[in-house]
């Protein structure tokens, strides 16, 4: 998935995904790296988790005065596998929406760490900015979300990108609201360290936002790129040091647009330079079109594709074209379908308002499209999740397989990635009742059927409030 809106982030032209964070109303999730193939499970050294009551199904949500004791985080030796903080060769689990503990509380950000065989919710972190926030004039930031995860120092340990809200009196130069939290061993430990952009990569008074990771330049390390101002782009070259600063950085360059898909970009024209979706203004029911910025030697700079106006697009090998990447692009009247991007080949979905995701659920090598939300003719309701199955010929008109979790409310896509280790991607969903219940469940890929219609594990985010703040 790559949400057109500036708080959602995409996926690498298979569709495998990591971790996904909710921020405010919407969700993102991390995206795999290129070089695992089409699975996560592909990826680095495996865990060291054993199965335990914690990777055993949990019926129903957590009771909040009875959350499982803590566990410690595994230690890891480091991976190239997408969101894995201790580097152990799992992906982890980033959860900014979580239970609230009163009227209008930032519960901080959930870290839900992975194993072989799956994610351990005992193996759980707690991060905010009164314990992990960098200060600035000596004042922690008022808000403290994630934007985006990549290893940004080269280390083998992924690195979690956070939104702040500094203290600025509104004059001058406002400070940069981005900070790093460095994967290691332990997992995310620590305070942050604010990006440190250079002067001659800012414009005017402006916050320096919307982080996207990527490899742009294709040499191999992750590089940021940020929303300078108006319709432009700050570019800076990985790998980053351990104070934030980037190996080099230009002047800000041109953009199609002035809101970047946060998150981890995508080689949409597999030239081996990821390429960067920017929407352009949105409309009064939210849509907008978007524009690829296309990578290269020298980084992001020429606009390539442009896409349809939507509120949501997934990335994904859905079919008609080998090894191609394709897009469906979710809009107020369906889902529009483009084959082989940049090329001609489109369909549609009769969809309405609906979040689109990709991943490969049953290990053929296609991409299988994953809907959640949508309203009245969308042909679903809140709280489940469509499934249409990649084929050769490209998508399934109907959905394949149907997922309704057992708990009622609002159904969000967490993440699809190889959470428990056996080659397939799994489906991790939240549902939530208002701020003060909500499931986690993930439910397992299955060859021929897709998906497993019961979770293999449930949790419930109130299980963070246990940690205490930090």
């Amino acid at each position: 998935m790559v949400g057109i809106r500036s708080d959602r982030r995409g996926g690498r032209p298979d569709g495998t995904r990591g971790v996904r964070r909710a921020r405010r109303a919407w969700i993102r999730l991390t995206a795999a790296t290129l070089g695992c193939a089409l699975l996560l499970a592909g990826c680095g050294s495996g865990g060291d988790g054993d199965a335990s009551p914690e990777h055993r199904p949990v019926g129903g949500m957590a009771d909040q005065g009875k959350a499982s004791a803590p566990l410690p985080v595994p230690r890891g030796d480091g991976s190239k596998t997408a969101d894995d903080f201790n580097g152990d060769g799992a992906p982890d689990l980033v959860l900014d929406d979580l239970v609230h503990r009163g009227h209008g509380d930032d519960a901080g950000i959930g870290v839900v760490y992975g194993s072989r065989s799956g994610l351990r919710p005992g193996a759980r972190q707690l991060l905010s900015a009164r314990a992990n926030g960098a200060r600035t004039k000596g004042e922690l930031p008022a808000a403290f979300e994630s934007e985006a995860s990549c290893d940004l120092d080269k280390d083998g340990f992924t690195d979690l990108l956070v939104s702040t809200d500094p203290p600025y009196d509104g004059l001058g130069q406002p400070p940069v609201p981005l900070q790093i939290l460095f994967g290691s061993p332990k997992g995310l430990t620590g305070k942050a360290v604010k990006v440190k952009v250079p002067a001659q990569a800012r414009i005017g008074n402006d916050w320096s936002d919307q982080p996207v990771c990527g490899d742009f330049d294709g040499d191999g390390a992750s590089d940021l790129v940020l929303h300078a101002s108006g319709a432009r782009l700050t570019f800076l070259r990985g790998p980053f040091k351990r104070t934030g600063a980037a190996r080099a950085a230009g002047k800000p360059l041109a953009a199609p647009g002035n809101d970047l898909v946060t998150g981890e970009a995508t080689d949409v024209d597999r030239d081996g330079y990821d390429d960067l979706l920017v929407r352009k203004a949105a409309d009064a029911t939210g849509a907008a079109t978007s524009a690829l910025v296309l990578g290269g030697p020298k980084g992001p700079a020429e606009t390539g594709v442009l896409f349809p106006s939507g509120t949501d697009v997934a990335f994904g090998r859905f079919g008609k074209g080998k090894a191609a990447t394709d897009a469906a692009v979710a809009g107020p009247r369906g889902v529009a379908l483009r084959y082989d991007v940049p090329g001609t080949g489109r369909a549609a979905l009769e969809a309405r308002r609906v979040s689109v995701d990709a991943g490969d659920l049953d290990g053929d090598g296609l991409s299988e499209l994953v809907m959640s939300g949508g309203g009245s003719g969308s042909g679903g309701g809140a709280g489940e999740v469509r499934v249409f199955r990649g084929r050769a010929g490209g998508l399934a008109a109907n959905a394949s397989a149907l997922v309704v979790p057992s708990a009622k409310g609002t159904t969000q896509v967490l993440g699809i990635a190889d959470f428990d280790g056996d080659g397939l991607a799994d489906l991790a969903l939240r549902t939530y009742r208002g701020d003060g219940e909500d499931t986690v469940g993930v439910y397992p890929g299955m060859k021929g059927d897709l998906v497993a219609r019961k979770p293999q594990l449930t949790f419930s985010t109130a299980d963070f409030a246990s940690l205490g703040d930090g």
